[in-house]
């Protein structure tokens, strides 16, 4: 699909005023999340980061169109709206399901020979460490159950019916991408790597996290949080204060 087909006003959403030529960080939504996860994030970075925050297909104002439940995949389709902005620094910031999606598209990125600056992976396990999950598989209120569990849908939407109706779809889809991906071996990352957990995540151990060293012949540094595994909402200052940190290099 080209960039014509897929105006990239629909992906990206720019919710501040950066500075020129200022360090871009695209971010990618966890699992049943969308790019307005980020406002909090892109108004405290500008001016001097560029927040371009993703929007998934399937949800929000792109509910009329398919989702996409591969994780290759929509690296893929994210790849070829983001080359044309490659211009210039490029970090990547994804937590959970948006994490190992920022992983593939680094790779691709490597691969096309503009690696990105950093790839920040927040609230999720190396991608080398699979576990067997299937709570795409449940019934609607399963499938509610583990999102309520982990806290990370806007309690307006899991309280209104009708809204939740609307989102459930991007909500199972979301899961299925996630819990279906399977890793495929091949050359580390280049980039450094920043992984960001909480302390008492049922998504990710310590040690899960620890393994994204593995995936980088670049530095690597890895702060844990107290918390779960939406541990970010609660420590967001401090993690902001480490992404300008690190952009700012």
């Amino acid at each position: 699909m080209s960039v014509t087909d897929t105006d990239n006003g629909l992906w990206i959403r720019r919710f501040a005023t950066s500075a020129e030529n200022a360090p871009q960080l695209v971010c990618l939504p966890h699992a049943g999340g969308s790019a307005s996860f980020y406002y909090p994030v892109a108004t405290a970075l500008a001016p001097a980061v560029e927040v371009l925050a993703i929007q998934y297909p399937g949800r929000q104002d792109r509910r009329q169109e398919s989702c996409v439940d591969d994780i290759h995949e929509l690296a893929g389709r994210l790849f070829t709206i983001l080359r044309p902005l490659m211009g210039r620094p490029m970090a990547l910031f994804g937590h959970s399901m948006g994490a190992t999606l920022g992983f593939e598209l680094a790779r691709l990125m490597e691969q096309a020979g503009q690696p990105v600056s950093r790839l920040f992976a927040s609230g999720r396990r190396a991608p080398s460490r699979p576990r067997h999950e299937s709570v795409h598989l449940l019934d609607d209120q399963g499938l509610l159950a583990d999102v309520r569990k982990l806290s990370g849908t806007d309690s307006r939407i899991l309280d209104d019916e009708e809204l939740l109706r609307m989102a459930l779809p991007a909500i199972r889809a979301d899961y299925r991408a996630v819990e279906t991906y399977v890793y495929r071996p091949g050359p580390e990352l280049t980039c450094p790597v920043t992984v960001f957990t909480g302390d008492d995540d049922p998504k990710t151990t310590l040690d899960e996290a620890r393994d994204w060293a593995t995936h980088t012949t670049g530095a690597f540094d890895l702060d844990v949080f107290p918390g779960g595994h939406f541990f970010l909402t609660e420590h967001q200052p401090a993690i902001l204060r480490k992404i300008a940190q690190q952009l700012a290099v």
